[in-house]
Order: structure tokens, then C-alpha cells, then sequence
């Protein structure tokens, strides 16, 4: 017997969807400019039109980037205060379970570790996901914005800006292929885990 539990609002799911196309196409736009001088790039930037054309996509998905961004720290907050979704924050708890579960995969424990709807990994990645989002979109906005950016804040932000978000964007692209794999690779749940599409997860009873 299956016990179906919803982990997923349809919000949520909208929201990932738009999430995984803008998430492409900014690194589509984004990593060809970084290593401008691979053929591989060169390709890819007459594919788009050129390197303006290439740009003008880049900054207008990226401020589409940051209006969803904002829009779901929003909406997790209102949910949080209803207690409308499950609360994702990372525990003591998380990392207990991650000793455990490292345990158990070397052979010292007989059972993996027991998680609650949302696991150990996925609040470490969520967390890494969103934070680095966050960091990625104010240093696109001083970029996208220089003038008005060092109207505000000391000029040195500006090549700061420009170092943070051309690194920090593999590591983001890093931590998403990481997503991807436990998301539809990890033998746990290979092919696909399909809860973010359905909404809903199935517990044994």
C-alpha cells in the first residue's frame, strides 16, 4: 500500500518549469561571452545573431531572473506565515542524517537514515540554488545598471560585480548538474523523479 502525500503546490511547479527554461537560456547566453574565444562559442554566438543580439537576451532574461526570484521569496514567505507548504530550512537534524546516510553507504549502518518530506540533499541544494540565484542577480543589476549602481554604492563593486557573477556562474551551473543527477540519475529514483511535475510523492504504509 502507497500513501500519496502532496509536496508540491501547482505554483511550484509553474515556477520550476519557467525556472528551468530561464535557467538555460542565461547559461546558453552567459558562459559563450565568458570563454568568447572557443569555436564552440563562436558557434553559439552566431547561432544567436551575433554577440548583441546575444546580450540583449542575456540581460533581459536575467531581469526576468530576478523578478521570479523575488516572487518566490515572497510567496515562500506568505506560505511559511499560513503554513501553507512544508517548512525546507536546513536542521541539525540534516547533517545528523547525512553522517548517517555516509555511514550506511561505507557499511557501519544497517538502514539509511529516515527523512522527513524533504531530504538532506535536496534542502542543501535548494539552499545552494536560491542563494547563489540571489548572489548572481545583484551582481547582474550593478552590471546591467552601472551608473545608477555607483550612484549608490562605491565603483568597485563594479569589477567586484563582474568577477562574482562570471565564477560564481559555473559554480551555480555545477550545482545544478549535481541537482540533475538526483534528480533522474541517482539509482534512488532513476529514471525520473517526477514529484516536482505531479506535485506528489508515494510513502509505503
Amino acid at each position: 500500500m502507497e500513501e500519496r502525500i502532496k509536496k508540491f503546490s501547482s505554483f511550484r511547479i509553474c515556477e520550476h518549469a519557467i525556472a528551468m527554461i530561464v535557467f538555460f537560456v542565461l547559461v546558453f547566453t552567459g558562459l559563450p561571452q565568458k570563454f568568447y574565444n572557443l569555436e564552440i562559442s563562436k558557434a553559439i554566438i552566431n547561432l544567436f545573431g551575433g554577440i548583441d543580439m546575444m546580450r540583449f537576451i542575456h540581460r533581459n532574461a536575467g531581469l526576468f531572473f530576478c523578478l521570479q526570484i523575488s516572487v518566490h521569496i515572497i510567496y515562500g514567505a506568505v506560505t511559511l506565515y499560513r503554513g501553507a507548504e512544508p517548512v525546507i530550512f536546513i536542521t541539525k537534524k540534516d547533517f545528523k542524517d547525512a553522517i548517517h546516510n555516509l555511514r550506511y553507504y561505507l557499511g557501519f549502518d544497517a538502514i539509511p537514515a529516515t527523512t522527513g518530506l524533504f531530504t538532506y540533499r535536496q534542502k542543501f541544494e535548494y539552499w545552494g540554488v536560491l542563494t547563489g540565484s540571489i548572489l548572481m542577480a545583484l551582481t547582474g543589476l550593478i552590471l546591467r545598471f552601472p551608473v545608477t549602481a555607483t550612484d549608490i554604492l562605491p565603483g568597485i563593486l563594479l569589477p567586484a560585480s563582474k568577477l562574482i557573477h562570471t565564477n560564481h556562474a559555473i559554480i551555480l551551473v555545477i550545482i545544478i548538474i549535481w541537482h540533475l543527477y538526483n534528480s533522474v540519475f541517482n539509482p534512488e529514483v532513476f529514471p525520473l523523479n517526477r514529484s516536482i511535475f505531479t506535485g506528489y510523492v508515494y510513502k509505503r504504509v
